[in-house]
Formats: structure tokens, sequence, C-alpha cells
């Protein structure tokens, strides 16, 4: 197998457990990493044996294989066009970008240059929510999604506020998990910390008629990351940080009864899972995973819950 040389852009959170990912993969090799805070850089270099860039230019001289852009979602535009402009496949952290403007200049711009494009959705790697994906390809009749993705105020996210962050997931997650698209979508949301909004409640409808909430906020002081579907026959709930799957199946004879079912936990590192897909469908000349079409839909349903979003201060 070809050895792949990698870089990446931004050494936020999400870089550097890029570059971790990175450094651990066999046949990968890290070519350089780059920020603009020289003492991230530092940092970085204490634990790192790579080469370490301030300038973007400099950093895609060394011709890497694969780019992972982890900058702020406000930088992604400008970043991610001049990796394509070098014709340098790329990873882009969700959301694509800041704008759907923005996001469909990248996506014209990569196709134009035929340069493969992956945008980072990466719950979708998570083995409970493949779990939940294979379960409903068995389930004719699926009525309500709902998603719960809350916890503490982050304050390493100053650029975009709760929607984007951590709704995006879930817009996501309900078209991957019915294969359908929005066809009715509101929302409320609320600012109460810092200068973007922190709570969102979203209500959609999915074309397929499956009827989805997403509860998302930075006002919980506790972690939960939660998805619960109820069909014809079946519930199943899904803890997307412990990775555990129960599926609640009704007896034909006794409609109010159910018998459970455990599936047993197959932990893995949802990051891993999705650059080792990424880098194989650079290597291979595959269709990518998530493809730039899907993450600038994300921000279209983004920019249509920001039309639709009731706004409420708190006092």
């Amino acid at each position: 197998m070809k050895e792949m040389n990698v870089a990446v852009i931004g050494l936020g959170w999400m870089g550097k457990v890029h570059l971790r990912n990175y450094s651990q993969m066999s046949k990968v090799n890290v070519v350089g990493v780059m920020d603009l805070d020289s003492s991230v850089l530092e940092e970085v270099g204490m634990t790192y044996d790579v080469p370490l860039f301030t300038k973007l230019d400099a950093l895609l001289d060394q011709k890497p294989d694969a780019v992972s852009v982890c900058v702020p979602t406000v930088h992604h535009h400008v970043t991610a066009m001049a990796v394509i402009e070098r014709g340098i496949p790329l990873l882009v952290e969700k959301p694509l970008a800041a704008s759907a403007a923005e996001g469909r200049e990248i996506v014209e711009a990569a196709k134009a240059r035929s340069v493969p494009l992956m945008v980072g959705h990466i719950e979708r790697f998570n083995p409970a929510v493949e779990r939940v994906k294979s379960l409903l390809e068995e389930e004719n009749h699926v009525i309500s999604i709902i998603f719960e993705r809350v916890g503490p105020y982050p304050p390493r996210i100053q650029d975009v506020g709760v929607v984007r962050d951590l709704a995006s997931h879930d817009i996501d997650l309900a078209c991957f998990l019915t294969g359908s698209r929005y066809k009715r979508i509101s929302a409320f949301t609320s600012k109460n910390i810092g200068s973007h909004e922190d709570t969102v409640i979203l209500s959609g409808e999915m074309e397929s008629g499956v009827l989805v909430q997403i509860n998302c906020n930075w006002v919980t002081p506790y972690k939960s990351r939660q998805i619960r579907v109820a069909t014809q026959s079946r519930y199943i709930e899904s803890n997307l940080i412990t990775q555990q799957v129960k599926e609640y199946s009704k007896f034909e004879s006794y409609q109010a009864s159910y018998s459970v079912r455990e599936w047993p936990v197959v932990f893995r590192e949802p990051v891993r899972e999705e650059l080792t897909r990424f880098l194989a469908a650079v290597r291979d000349g595959a269709p990518m995973p998530i493809t730039g079409e899907e993450g600038l839909y994300v921000i279209e349903t983004i920019e249509r819950v920001d039309s639709c979003a009731c706004g409420v201060a708190s006092a």
C-alpha cells in the first residue's frame, strides 16, 4: 500500500485530534502542520516530530497527497480555496463553510478542478450511528427521530453558535439515517452566555414523512449525545458517547409488550475511521464518504433555520 503524505491546517482541538490520528496510522507520513499561533506550534512540536509552518503556502509547497482543514469556520472558505487551487484533495471539518454561498464556491471549485473534497461530519462514523442506520434499513415505517446534544459552554468555540457547531451534526444525521431531506423545518433559539445563540430546539419533517426533533445547548452541566428512534414495530435508543444501542421490539400478540436487546459495544474512535476512509478514497480514486454537496446541503438547511428561528434573549 502506498504511503500517504498528509498535512493538517489549523491546530485547535480538532486539528490536534487529526494530527494525533494521522501520526498513529501506518503508511501515513505527516509532512507538515500549520497554525498562525507560534505558541501552539511550539506545543505541538514538543509532542510530534513534524515540520511546523505559520504560512499556508509554505505548507502546501510540501505537496501533500491530502490535507485536513481544521481552521475556525469563518476561515474555511479562504483556506479550502487555496488548497483546491493547488489541486490537493482535502477534508474540511464541518460545517463546510460559514455560509451557503461560500460553501457553494468551494464545491464548485473542487468540481471544476476535479479535486476530491470531503466534509467532516464525524458522527456518521460513530459505531452507534452505524448500528442505528443498519437497524433502520430493515424498518419499513420510521415514525420519528429525537436527537439530544447538550453540554457545558465551550470557551474554545468563539466564531459560531450552537446551531452551526452542535446542531449541524444532527441536521446531517437526520438526512443520513432517513435517506431523505427536509420538507419542513422550524426552530427556536436563545442567547444566554456568549455572543451567539447557545440553545436551539429544532423541529422538522423529512420528505419521507419522518418527524425530527433536535435539542442542542451549551447550558447543561453534563455532556449528553443521544438518538431515540420510534418505528411502527421498534424503539431504538443510542448513546453516542458510550456507543451503546438498545432495541425494544414489540411482541406481535401484545402491542404494549416489548422484548429488549442490547447490542454489543464495538468501541471505535470516529475520527480514526473518518480519516482512514478519507485517505482510502483519495488513494483509490473512489467517491468521498461524505461529499461536498452533502456538506453544502447542511449549511443550506442551517440558513433555512436562521430565517425561521425565533430568537429570545435572556434578561
